[in-house]
Order: structure tokens, then C-alpha cells, then sequence
């Protein structure tokens, strides 16, 4: 499989199955509602089991722009390969949550709070707080980048074999660092979404939060390059 290919394919999947267990667990109807945070961070764990699961043998299994920068920062992948990888993960995001937004239309539609249709696709402060919340995803991406960093192989990524490690990871972070903000600690897994939420048809969805949209964008680069700079730095 083309390596971007298998990151777009990768990241969908990562998407429509977390987006999805948040549906699930929010959505009026849903037959998972009020799952709670255990039902979320298991799902999202499940996600990117199967997003890395799938792809770590064609692409190394980044699905997430903070993992392919904080990869080339510490030497583990090419620079070139960076932003065709995001171009990937973007479209890939954008796939996932239009498709977890069809498989839950019908509760969408009775669906009357609009934060909980947009914390549905992206993510969302619990106490609204940009430096804090800042704070937090870039803490949160550390973790998440530093632990990659001593799974990945050389000059590719993560292998299949690693796919358990890092959702175990993942779904660590979700556990204990995620009531704050969601635990985006992926540009894509966020900004895909949520300009599907702007895009698609839902009665009564509100805004798509574009003040917010930043954080987990901006924060997540930073914890990578703290990570992979932290890594470097202690090497023999």
C-alpha cells in the first residue's frame, strides 16, 4: 500500500471509531448513552490500535501530524515526507467523522445540545482557559510523542507489533490527562472534524468553536518538539 494512502486510510479509521464512541456515549438515542469517560478512553485506545494496526507496515503508523514532526525532529523520519503525510492524516480525518456523522444522523437530528453534537467531532475545554488548556495538550502530547519515540524504528515509525503499546498509551493519557481538555494531542483529530461539523447538516449544531480550534493544533506541535528534544538530549 502507498504510504499516504495508508496514513489517510489509518487516520479515517482512528476517527470514525473515537469520533464514533463519543457519539455514542453523548448522543440522544444512542444505546451507549452515558457510556461515560471509561467508554471514551477505551474507544479512542481501540482506535488507534486499529489506525496504527492497519498501517504501521506501509507508512510506519503515524496518523497524527504531532508523531510524523516529533519523528523527524529526532531523526526517526524524513523531513520530505512530513507534510504529504499530513495532507494525508487531514483528509483521512475529514473521511472518519463524515462517516461517523452518517452512521449517527438519525441521532444527530434529535440531538439539542449543541456542544455535545460538536464535542462529537472535535474537542472542547472543559473550563475554558487557553493558557491552561494550552498547558495541558502540550503535557499530554509529551507523553504521548516520548513513549512513540522509544517504539519507533529508524528512518519509518511504528511496526504493527507496536500498535498495543501505544493505544495502551493512549488510552493512559485519556485516563489521567484527559477531563481538561479532551485529550486532542493530534492537530488532525481535531481540525478534520471539526470543519466537518461546520460542513454537514445538523439542525440546531452551533458554532464550530473556531476561537478554540487552535489550542489543539498549536500545543500538540509543541509537546512533540519538547519530546523529541528531551529524547535527543539524553541519548548516549
Amino acid at each position: 500500500m502507498n504510504p499516504y494512502v495508508a496514513e489517510l486510510i489509518g487516520t479515517a479509521f482512528l476517527i470514525l471509531l473515537g469520533d464514533g464512541v463519543v457519539a455514542n456515549v453523548l448522543l440522544k438515542k444512542s444505546k451507549g448513552l452515558n457510556g461515560g469517560w471509561i467508554a471514551i478512553t477505551f474507544g479512542w485506545a481501540i482506535a488507534v490500535f486499529v489506525g496504527v494496526y492497519i498501517t504501521a507496515p506501509f507508512s510506519g503508523g503515524h496518523i497524527n501530524p504531532a508523531v510524523s514532526i516529533g519523528l523527524a525532529m529526532a531523526g526517526k523520519f524524513s523531513w520530505t515526507e512530513v507534510f504529504p503525510y499530513i495532507i494525508a492524516q487531514m483528509i483521512g480525518a475529514m473521511i472518519g467523522a463524515f462517516l461517523s456523522w452518517l452512521c449517527y444522523k438519525k441521532h444527530f437530528d434529535e440531538e439539542d445540545k449543541a456542544e455535545l453534537i460538536l464535542m462529537s467531532f472535535s474537542t472542547a475545554p472543559a473550563i475554558r482557559s487557553y493558557l491552561h488548556n494550552m498547558i495541558t495538550e502540550i503535557i499530554g502530547t509529551f507523553v504521548l510523542i516520548f513513549g512513540v519515540l522509544y517504539l519507533a524504528k529508524p528512518e519509518v515509525g511504528l511496526g504493527s507489533l507496536d500498535a498495543l503499546p501505544v493505544a495502551l498509551l493512549i488510552l493512559g493519557i485519556g485516563l489521567s490527562l484527559g477531563g481538561p481538555t479532551g485529550y486532542a494531542i493530534n492537530p488532525a483529530r481535531d481540525l478534520g472534524p471539526r470543519i466537518v461539523h461546520a460542513l454537514v447538516p445538523i439542525r440546531g449544531k452551533g458554532s464550530s468553536d473556531w476561537r478554540y480550534s487552535w489550542v489543539p493544533i498549536v500545543a500538540p506541535l509543541i509537546g512533540a518538539a519538547l519530546a523529541a528534544w528531551l529524547y535527543l538530549a539524553i541519548q548516549p
